[in-house]
C-alpha cells in the first residue's frame, strides 16, 4: 500500500476510550439477554452485544498483563461503529502492540486476492502485519517478530466455507501454536442465522484458502464455535491456548438486521447483508464463465453473461425453490467478468429468507443455466475451480450430466450428515 493510500485512511482513525456502561459481563458468561427483542439501536443500543463489547465492558480483564495482537479488518468495530484497535489504543488499560491484516487489508483498501503489505498504521501508529496467504511457520514468525503474547481476533464471517477470514482464523490459531502464543477469539453473529449446515463437505484433495478442512458449504456457525470445532477435531495435535468471548443476545434464528449491530462491509464485494444471505449458493458462479455480479452494487445477486435472455429467468423460477424469485436482468459490470459489456441473466429475489436455501438455489441455477443457454461453460481459465468451491468434482461432473437439482442435492446428505453431528458439539448458543 502506498503512502498516499495510507494518508487517506488518517481521518478514519480518532482515537478515544470505550466506556463500559452498565455492569461487567464476565469472558466465560454462558450469553444470557435472550429475551431482547426488535430492530435496530433502541434507547439502550443493539439487543446483541459482541465479544468485544463484552470484553470491554469487562475492562479488558481477559488481557491484562500481556501484549497484544489484533487480526481484525474493518468490521472489527463497536455498537457505535468506532473500530476496536483505535478504542483500545487509547486505552490504558489494553497493552495492544501490533495489527494483523488479512485479505483485503486491516482497513480494507485492497480488492479480492490483495492485502495492504507491510506499514505502520497512520492513525494509531501501530505496526501493521500481513497475514494474507501466509500460514504456518511463516505467519509463526511474524507473530514472534511482533513480540505480542496474545492474538486477538475480531472479524465479521458471511457464514460461507469459501469466506476467506474463517481461514485466516484457522491458519492464525494454528500460527499462534507453532509460535507458543495464547489466542483469543471475540465473537459476531453468523449474519445468515446459525441454524444448520448445508451444501456439500469439503473433500480434502480440493483444500486451498477458500477451504482448508471439511466443513459444510454453509456452516451456520459464529466464528467463536467455528475455533472451537477447529482446534479441537483439525488441530488437536497441537492446539493453540483458545479462549472465546461469546456474544450476548444472540439466537442462533437471528439474521443480522435483527442484531442491531452496525453492518460493516466484510470486503469490497459483500456490501449487505442480503449479500451474505445468497452468497453461499451464487458464489458457485465464479467457477463459470457468467458474471457473479462483481462490478455491479448487487454482487451475487446478479448473474449473467452475453446472449442470456428471459428463458433462465423462466426455466429457474420453474423449479419452485423455496422463498426466491428470479427476475430477468441486464446489466454492465464496472470490472470483473465480461467488464463494459451488457449481460443478460437473472436477479434473485427473497421474499422469505426462512425457507430460503442458498446451496440449493445456486445449484438449480446452474442447472438451469446450462440447460437454458448453449453457451454455458466453465471458468475457461480455471476449469476445475467450480470443484475447489464446492469441495467436490460431483457438483460439476453432475451438472455435465444432465443431473437434476434434487440429484445434485442428495449425493451430498451423507456427508453432510456426519458433519452436522460433530459441528453439534461446538455451538455454544
Amino acid at each position: 500500500m502506498s503512502l498516499s493510500r495510507r494518508g487517506l485512511l488518517a481521518a478514519s482513525g480518532a482515537a478515544g476510550a470505550l466506556a463500559a456502561t452498565g455492569s461487567a459481563a464476565r469472558a466465560d458468561d454462558a450469553g444470557g439477554g435472550r429475551s431482547g427483542g426488535g430492530h435496530g439501536h433502541g434507547r439502550h443500543g443493539p439487543r446483541v452485544r459482541t465479544g468485544f463489547d463484552r470484553l470491554a465492558a469487562d475492562g479488558y480483564a481477559l488481557l491484562a498483563g500481556e501484549r497484544v495482537g489484533v487480526v481484525t479488518n474493518p468490521t472489527g468495530v463497536t455498537s457505535s461503529v468506532r473500530h476496536i484497535v483505535d478504542v483500545m489504543h487509547a486505552d490504558d488499560r489494553v497493552d495492544l502492540v501490533a495489527v494483523f491484516g488479512p485479505e483485503h487489508g486491516f482497513r480494507g483498501t485492497a480488492q479480492a486476492g490483495g492485502s495492504e503489505g507491510r506499514y505502520d498504521d497512520p492513525a494509531t501508529g501501530l505496526p501493521v502485519y500481513d497475514t494474507y496467504r501466509k500460514s504456518g511457520q511463516p505467519l509463526a514468525d511474524v507473530f514472534t517478530a511482533s513480540g505480542v503474547d496474545t492474538v486477538v481476533f475480531d472479524i465479521q464471517d458471511a457464514g460461507a466455507r469459501f469466506y476467506t477470514y474463517i481461514w485466516t482464523l484457522f491458519d492464525c490459531m494454528e500460527s499462534a501454536a507453532i509460535a507458543g502464543k495464547r489466542f483469543v477469539v471475540l465473537d459476531r453473529p453468523n449474519p445468515v442465522t446459525g441454524r444448520a449446515a448445508l451444501g456439500p463437505v469439503l473433500e480434502m484433495r480440493y483444500t486451498s484458502f477458500v477451504g482448508r478442512r471439511p466443513i459444510a458449504q454453509a456452516h451456520g456457525m459464529t466464528v467463536a464455535e467455528l475455533a472451537a470445532l477447529f482446534n479441537a477435531e483439525f488441530l488437536k495435535d497441537r492446539p493453540v491456548r483458545l479462549e472465546t468471548v461469546r456474544m450476548s443476545g444472540w439466537r442462533r434464528s437471528d439474521f443480522f438486521d435483527t442484531t442491531g449491530l452496525p453492518w460493516v462491509p466484510p470486503s469490497p464485494n459483500m456490501p449487505t447483508p442480503e449479500t451474505a444471505l445468497v452468497y453461499a449458493g451464487t458464489c458457485l458462479f465464479e467457477g463459470t464463465e457468467l458474471s457473479e455480479g462483481r462490478g455491479t452494487t448487487r454482487p451475487f445477486e446478479l448473474l449473467g453473461a452475453p446472449g442470456i435472455d428471459g428463458r433462465w429467468a423462466e426455466a429457474a423460477n420453474g423449479l419452485g425453490l423455496p422463498g426466491v424469485r428470479f427476475r430477468e436482468a441486464y446489466f454492465t459490470p464496472t470490472f470483473g467478468k465480461h467488464v463494459g459489456k451488457t449481460v443478460g441473466g437473472v436477479q434473485l429475489h427473497v421474499h422469505d429468507r426462512a425457507a430460503f436455501d442458498p446451496v440449493r438455489t445456486g445449484i438449480g441455477l446452474l442447472v438451469t443455466a446450462k440447460r437454458s443457454w448453449r453457451e454455458f461453460a466453465w471458468l475457461r481459465s480455471n476449469p476445475t475451480w467450480l470443484d475447489t468451491l464446492s469441495g467436490t468434482a460431483a457438483v460439476r461432473t453432475m451438472v455435465d450430466a444432465g443431473a437434476g437439482t434434487d440429484e445434485i442435492t442428495g449425493a451430498w446428505q451423507e456427508g453432510l450428515g456426519a458433519f452436522r453431528s460433530v459441528r453439534r458439539r461446538y455451538l455454544r448458543y
